[in-house]
């Protein structure tokens, strides 16, 4: 278990329904298990991250979120306008929006937003002191400007990591009042051997990663040196953080509209009014991704210290879900789980699910260094060792065969 850590820190577990934490073995490290038995749809656990950081693309892209908690700021009908590319839109039952921007307050230095002055005091008490650039805009020489703008121009949508991840990680211990209390923190996280952390990093930064790693970190030792992790401040060490987030970092997605939308599927109206309102959100959906594509969230990522115990299985029997509009965490039961068993959650992306077996594989060894030995994969062992765009491109082959 983690040290006790500085009360300012973020992160802690909301609810624990009855998980432990266990040590496997030297291989797979730690699980969660079941202290108890759960049936489908339980909560299982609820957390908040340790540290998390909307994506600098996605912020760019007029993609309002809470600079805290990531909650979205744009009413739910401001983002359907936004995304469908329509300003008059009116969106029927506002009452179903949960969003209340009377609550929302900025930095009166810098002007960043937050959904509430509890998320503005638990981030200046956590690591805003340290990264607030005083100014709005901020000047351009700024070294954390600088810094953003670098990573900004290496790195472009879909993005699926952060330097303002680890430049929060930085300034919360910079700021702690318990700074080895803060680093005992971020050190419960899974780490990977040196030739491993190569390998996240590539995958994180691109093919181009050994020259940005430098760029990176003599731009995060300008902006925020700090003597007690100095070695973060290296190459290596700047590498082996890039890895930390690799193997442990789970994405987020809030969206007011997705609440809406939640809140009008429980409505109680009758039928006639429930299909006219059913058929202009599908519109609505359709619209909006002609307008701006499948990217309709506010995104980033996170490190959760629960949640990172969760070992993979592609066909687990738990899921991640972020029921609270913002980046708190709910891990819900997929099906009964028997006391003892291992809580397993699914790494692959929506469309990796359904691929072969060789095809999962290879995204797990390429994204999460191991192999997985779940009951499918064991099912799947005899099958051809093919990924499933060489077995698409078979098929599209074979096709054109029969027409000639």
């Amino acid at each position: 278990m983690a040290a006790s850590m500085d009360q300012n820190m973020p992160g802690s577990i909301l609810q624990n329904n009855g998980v432990i934490v266990k040590q496997i073995d030297d291989i797979k490290g730690r699980g969660v298990f079941a202290g108890k038995n759960f049936q489908e749809n339980d909560v299982l656990f609820r957390e908040t991250p340790i540290v998390s950081a909307q994506f600098l693309w996605n912020d760019s892209y007029r993609y309002s979120a809470c600079e805290f908690c990531m909650r979205s700021l744009e009413t739910a009908e401001e983002m359907a306008q936004r995304l469908s590319g329509n300003s008059s839109l009116v969106l029927p039952h506002p009452e179903c929006c949960e969003v209340n921007q009377l609550q929302h307050t900025r930095c009166p230095q810098c002007q960043v937003a937050y959904c509430s002055s509890e998320c503005q005091d638990k981030a200046r008490g956590a690591y805003h002191e340290v990264l607030c650039m005083g100014q709005s805009p901020p000047s351009p020489k700024h070294p954390l400007t600088i810094l953003q703008d670098a990573w900004k121009s290496m790195h472009y949508p879909p993005e699926s990591a952060s330097i303002t991840l680890i430049a929060k990680m930085i300034a919360s211990i910079k700021q702690s009042r318990n700074k080895d209390d803060t680093i005992a923190q971020f050190n419960q996280f899974c780490q990977v051997p040196v030739n491993s952390e190569k390998q996240l990093a590539h995958k994180l930064l691109g093919e181009k990663f050994q020259g940005q790693l430098d760029i990176l970190q003599g731009l995060l030792t300008n902006a925020l040196f700090e003597s007690c992790i100095e070695t973060w401040f290296t190459a290596d060490g700047l590498r082996r953080v890039f890895a930390l987030i690799g193997m442990n970092g789970q994405g987020i997605g809030t969206s007011s509209l997705s609440v809406y939308v939640h809140n009008c599927d429980a409505l109680n109206i009758p039928d006639d009014e429930r299909e006219q309102l059913d058929s202009f959100i599908d519109q609505l959906y359709i619209d909006m991704e002609k307008e701006s594509g499948s990217f309709l969230n506010c995104e980033g990522s996170g490190l959760y210290s629960l949640q990172s115990c969760c070992n993979h299985s592609c066909v687990a029997n738990a899921e991640v879900r972020f029921n609270d509009g913002n980046s708190t965490l709910t891990v819900v039961a997929l099906r009964d789980i028997e006391e003892g068993q291992e809580i397993c959650i699914n790494y692959l992306d929506e469309c990796t699910r359904e691929s072969s077996r060789h095809s999962r594989q290879k995204f797990l060894r390429e994204n999460y260094l191991f192999e997985c030995d779940c009951d499918k994969c064991k099912d799947q062992c005899d099958d051809p060792d093919k990924t499933s765009s060489e077995e698409e491109e078979e098929d599209e082959d074979g096709m054109e065969e029969d027409a000639s």
